[in-house]
């Protein structure tokens, strides 16, 4: 068997697969909306037409599974201007906080800039996570709510006004914290504080809502937190989803139950079957994009309920929501009870997450090649500690690896080299028997046992090292350390490469490749083809994906054709030998 054809054709069945993904993405039938009435789940029942004021428990303990007190389902509607836009500046964040609400409505990445640095543009602005912007639209927001019907038309939700004492803080120098308030409070004497705690260096933002009851009579209600966004623009065609990294990554919604992580797509949010209506404990509630996320993270000790659901889901532009209601809070007169939460919103880096809460780091989600990819994706950080450039951490990854499975594809290589002697013998055997292929099958596995050649054994390699190959793919498409990270005449080894140079490179090595292992004389001709254009195809495939990609496949073409030129030279040498 032809030890590259055999690779070339996994390598084909790996790119029909992520292929076959992405038509399914962008043609597969949409699923039915969900009626109107049912628009908002059981977790998200309202009062009003408009669905502004909320419905909380009475009861003063955990709320059970499928019985959360609703919160507003027009969460803050972009229809609904802000009040006050706050500014706050850390070394790391750049904030912006609506006074209707208290939600943050703006957060921009100071430390990650939205496109490489070049010298016509050395100081692109920062990634916008957080925006409020009709297109874009993705906030995070906060409030409580009461479980008194008379309290439904005044209460701190996120779409009730909190005052601020200023409209600009800023982290300063020598400073390590940080502590804005907003402050709201009622006719009756209720009053309730929202403070935002930044910490230097921490894109983790403690949140802690404090009631005070100056009335004559006890509150009851809950604290909430949800995240809102709008679906990404769909790219305009198959071409530019396949060529854009950031389309074909996971965006939705996900969770952690405290044992196990799950997800959401902004299309499965209409199947009511797939919605998140559940109660546990020590878990978060986040929605992704490619390199960052935004994740709202409750005590781990407190039961909190799970939902998500969708607003306006016939609108032309949907608003996805996943939230976590905390368990009920009771406040006597002249008493004050606080909630505490976290916000996490920042970069997916990976090794750093779980630190913050257990199993934050799941949202670098490599799928079924997890256990291959997240020691894979640790390698490749040390060689850069060494290295420091991650090009050169790929190049010598590759290396690597090659040392470790240097043996396995020696093996492949010489069934291959010994295979291709044996072809002009089983050309003759075909003459010979002709259509009789049981005494075809018989002849030829004898002069397979003779010559000691097992047509197997350039498959085993190939299988092993497969998972490899497919777990480096995940592990270099969605590492953020690739981002905007030059190398030569890359400016970005997460996005392709400027001049197609790495792509050619493979396509030479494809086509050295076929010249050591020339086709076997009676090949089917459509495999013939197919063989002829696989070089051509891998190029076209390679062209538009991150150079990074590119680059390891490249080398490790490179690497793979010496090897498999040295073992078929040392096979030609011992013929030579015998034949002596």
């Amino acid at each position: 068997m032809n030890q590259t054809r055999t690779f070339l054709m996994f390598a084909l069945l790996a790119v029909g697969y992520f292929l076959f993904l992405a038509w399914e993405k962008d043609y597969a039938p949409p699923s039915a909306p969900p009626p109107a009435a049912a628009a908002s789940s059981a977790s998200a029942r309202i009062t009003n037409a408009d669905g502004s004021v909320p419905m909380a428990s009475s009861a003063v303990t955990a709320p059970p599974s499928g019985a959360t007190p609703a919160v507003p389902a027009q969460a803050g509607s972009t229809s609904t201007p802000p009040a006050r836009l706050i500014s706050i500046t850390t070394d790391v964040l750049q904030l912006s906080v609506d006074t209707r609400g208290g939600s943050l409505v703006h957060a921009e990445l100071l430390a990650y800039p939205s496109a490489p640095r070049t010298h016509n543009t050395p100081n692109p602005p920062p990634t916008v996570l957080l925006d409020h912007d009709a297109a874009h639209y993705f906030v995070a927001q906060s409030g409580l709510v009461s479980s008194s019907d008379t309290a439904a038309q005044d209460q701190p939700d996120h779409l009730a006004l909190f005052q601020s004492a200023q409209s600009a803080y800023t982290l300063a120098n020598g400073q390590n914290t940080l502590s804005v308030n907003l402050t709201w409070q009622d006719a009756a004497g209720l009053k309730v504080t929202k403070t935002y705690t930044f910490t230097r260096g921490s894109y983790v933002i403690d949140v802690t809502q404090r009631i005070d009851n100056a009335g004559s009579q006890p509150w009851q209600g809950n604290a909430y937190e949800q995240l809102q966004r709008v679906a990404p623009p769909k790219p305009a065609s198959w071409f530019s989803h396949y060529t854009d990294p950031e389309s074909r990554a996971f965006q939705g919604a996900a969770w952690y139950t405290g044992e196990k992580f799950e997800k959401l797509t902004f299309e499965d949010f209409s199947k009511k079957s797939d919605q998140l209506d559940a109660s546990f404990k020590g878990g978060w509630a986040a929605m992704l994009r490619l390199y960052f996320f935004a994740a709202w993270i409750p005590p781990a000790n407190a039961t909190q309920q799970y939902a998500t659901t969708t607003i306006n889901p016939d609108s032309a532009q949907p608003h996805y929501l996943i939230r976590t209601v905390g368990p009920a809070l009771s406040v006597a007169p002249g008493q004050s009870v606080s909630s505490q939460s976290r916000l996490y919103l920042g970069p997916n880096l990976q090794g750093t997450l779980d630190a913050i809460a257990p199993g934050l780091d799941l949202t670098i989600d490599y799928g079924m090649f997890k256990l291959i990819a997240v020691p894979m994706h640790w390698v490749l950080s040390q060689l850069h500690a060494v290295a420091r450039n991650w090009g050169v951490a790929i190049i010598l990854l590759v290396l690597l690896i090659k040392a470790v499975t240097w043996k396995l594809t020696a093996v492949q290589y010489r069934s291959g080299a010994k295979m291709r002697k044996l072809q002009p013998r089983i050309a003759q055997l075909k003459e010979r028997y002709g259509d009789d292929k049981l005494k075809l099958q018989q002849a030829t596995m004898e002069l397979y046992k003779k010559e000691k050649v097992n047509p197997m054994g350039g498959c085993l390699p190939v299988l092993i090292t497969m998972p490899v190959f497919l777990s480096l793919f995940y592990v270099l498409e969605n590492s953020l350390e690739l981002r905007h990270a030059p190398f030569l005449w890359i400016p970005d080894l997460s996005a392709p490469d400027p001049y197609y140079i790495l792509p050619i490179i493979y396509a030479l090595v494809m086509l050295g490749m076929q010249w050591l292992n020339p086709m076997a004389a009676g090949m089917d001709p459509a495999q013939a083809k197919m063989m002829k254009v696989m070089p051509l195809l891998f190029t076209l495939l390679f062209a538009f994906y991150p150079s990074g990609l590119c680059l390891y496949y490249a080398v490790n073409g490179l690497v793979g054709l010496g090897q498999q030129w040295w073992v078929t030279h040392h096979i030609d040498r011992e013929e030579a030998v015998k034949a002596a």
